[in-house]
């Protein structure tokens, strides 16, 4: 439909049901008003009756697993409320053009962009360049879109914004060149391959599937070419508990090396047995080399290293305790997660500024606050600056919220529900 169509269609209410869904039945009216907003964006950048369709990709939580996925460990993930949404018109050549909400356009050629350019590292031209490049490696269609997008998947909120900007431009193209036909798996795969090889960020997979499956799911990445995915059927919410998400304000600024250092380290400690990644490997190995391993890769390898074990082993449990839902073994287990990626695999702070340390702050606080209460706190995705997840009874959420918005800033603590849709076009 075109745009003056789509608007009508959604002020109609003709796409409560979806908005119900995704969103929730008390967000519908937001999101009748976000969404014609932002067609009346795009009408504003391109042109008014031009064929469009509305797409939406969420954010993502980690539930269990810190900096395991990299070296083919396991994860729970969930995709959250938060979420990414376009409204997008196909082209009739090879361009691609993305205005998103609060940052300058950007212009593509396909026909020109088709190898890494480190001097486009960092930047959303790769992003897009990548995955159209990696949409081609792997047998399927591209083309050109015009695209507005806005996002209130916060950048540096450690919700991955960015995987769900990749995953964007792969379901764009996904329904639009090739009739939806592409499994979000698949597109997750292709969106890492953009930002490992075109943005220059050596990530996992797990951001990138999470935003795409939706839901709430455990992935093994032994085999990272097809990861086993197991849905988790768990509600928080039905049992009084909310995810809440304290984002610190740290300073983000080059922090790129301190990420790219904890898979490296692992490798390290792997290729010193001839392996590729940690997975490949028993954790007695590593643990009968250590003076030799010390000689070699350094202590904070190894420390590293032995996190990755414990963490793999904590994943399957906290799975375990999910289905069976114990949640006091899953409180436990997400502590003694905290506490192995400060302890051992060091990702709460950089030493780059050891006088900003908003994780372990935010982390201090969280544990004065929740004794007692039943609850569970950790760092939360990459680490070094960022975030840290709570699981808090729902009584204490206000309480919590204040003492964190004082200390961080207003709007400092999201309160977050699971999405069980992942990426898709919405109309």
């Amino acid at each position: 439909m075109n745009t003056t169509e789509l608007m009508k269609y959604i002020k109609n209410g003709n796409a409560d049901n979806a908005f119900c869904e995704i969103y929730g039945k008390a967000e519908i009216s937001n999101m009748r008003t976000r969404y014609i907003t932002a067609v009346e964006e795009f009408i504003s950048l391109y042109s008014q009756e031009r064929e469009v369709s509305a797409f939406s990709v969420p954010g993502r939580t980690e539930v269990a697993g810190n900096h395991t996925d990299h070296n083919n460990g396991c994860v729970i993930a969930a995709s959250v409320n938060l979420d990414i949404i376009a409204i997008a018109s196909k082209r009739n050549d090879s361009i691609i053009n993305v205005k998103s909400e609060g940052f300058v356009a950007d212009s593509v050629s396909l026909d020109e962009y088709k190898m890494p350019n480190p001097k486009k590292f960092s930047t959303s031209e790769s992003i897009i360049a990548g995955v159209c490049c990696g949409f081609a490696k792997n047998g399927f269609t591209t083309g050109g879109f015009d695209a507005y997008t806005t996002s209130n998947v916060l950048k540096g909120s450690g919700l991955s914004s960015s995987a769900a900007y990749e995953n964007m431009i792969g379901n764009i193209e996904n329904h639009f060149y090739n009739n939806g036909q592409i499994d979000n798996v698949e597109i997750a795969k292709i969106s890492q391959y953009a930002e490992n090889v075109f943005f220059g960020k050596p990530c996992g997979l797990m951001d990138q599937i999470a935003c795409a499956v939706g839901g709430i799911v455990a992935i093994d990445f032994k085999n990272p070419s097809a990861p086993v995915i197991e849905k988790i059927n768990f509600d928080f919410n039905s049992v009084n508990y909310n995810l809440c998400i304290v984002d610190t304000g740290g300073n983000h600024a080059d922090l790129t090396p301190d990420y790219a250092a904890v898979p490296a380290e692992m490798k390290a400690v792997a290729a010193f047995f001839g392996k590729n990644c940690l997975r490949e490997l028993e954790e007695e190995t590593i643990q009968n080399n250590i003076p030799a391993l010390r000689r070699a890769v350094g202590d904070r390898a190894i420390l590293r290293a032995l996190h990755f074990y414990g963490e793999n082993k904590r994943v399957s449990l906290s799975k375990t305790a999910l289905i069976n839902r114990n949640l006091d073994e899953f409180f436990k287990l997400i502590i003694e997660s905290g506490r192995s990626s400060f302890c051992y695999l060091q990702n709460v702070y950089t030493t780059k500024n050891v006088n900003e340390q908003g994780l372990s702050l935010a982390l201090c606080i969280a544990e004065n606050f929740l004794k007692d209460k039943n609850a569970a706190f950790r760092v939360h995705g990459g680490g070094f600056a960022g975030t840290i997840a709570a699981f808090i009874p729902t009584d204490y959420v206000a309480q919590y919220r204040k003492i964190m918005d004082k200390t961080f800033g207003e709007d400092a603590c999201i309160v977050l529900r699971i999405r069980n849709r992942g990426a898709i076009k919405i109309i």
